[in-house]
């Protein structure tokens, strides 16, 4: 592929990748959508340190849609302080707290493929307590939002300028765990009728 396709496939997933945030936040500030503050957290950290890691290993313009991204991540972390879930258990802050612990540790290791999987599983991680909310709560989430990372990443993919285990795992990682939490809402919302104030 042509790096001219490339940069045109760089731009309309960053374009997807940003489009996508507005519903959502929109959809918090109407409180129709309840982020989890854990999950957002966590994704704040592993995504910021995951970008590093596809610069690291070659990405060239497949990084600019979570660069920018990683930006959003940390605005909807702070507004789910405010106006996210408040629906937390103590299981979700024992899932926090090993994140974080994860995230020390990968912070020392020295092997840029171990660290770019291990921060893959991390971000997983981080999609359980939004998981779990939604199983009760499965329209506090912004299905469209969902779909369009999905999509966005996927054209991430394809503008990678270096195809490896350092730039893929990362994005093939969140791809699948974006369409499961959207498949998961979706399955869930047929037994869990649409509340009144949305």
């Amino acid at each position: 592929m042509s790096m001219d396709i490339k940069i045109i496939l760089t731009i309309i997933a960053t374009v997807i990748g940003v489009a996508a945030f507005f519903p959502y936040l929109r959809d918090t500030i109407l409180l129709k959508t309840k982020p989890h503050a854990y999950t957002w957290l966590i994704w704040a950290l592993t995504q910021g340190t995951a970008v590093v890691g596809i610069w690291y290993g070659g990405g060239g313009w497949g990084a600019l849609n979570l660069t920018v991204g990683t930006i959003f991540v940390i605005g909807v972390f702070l507004f789910s302080l405010r106006y996210g879930t408040r629906n937390i258990t103590k299981g979700d802050t024992a899932i926090l707290i090993t994140a974080l612990s994860a995230i020390i540790i990968w912070w020392q290791l020295d092997k840029p493929l171990v660290s770019v999987i291990m921060i893959s599983a991390i971000d997983v991680i981080g999609y359980i307590p939004s998981f779990r909310k939604s199983y009760m709560e499965p329209w506090s989430e912004t299905l469209t939002t969902w779909m369009a990372f999905t999509i966005s990443n996927l054209l991430a993919i394809l503008s990678l300028s270096e195809y490896n285990l350092l730039t893929t795992t990362y994005l093939v990682a969140i791809i699948l765990a974006n369409i499961a939490l959207f498949s998961f809402c979706s399955y869930r919302r047929k037994y869990i009728p649409r509340p009144q104030s949305i």
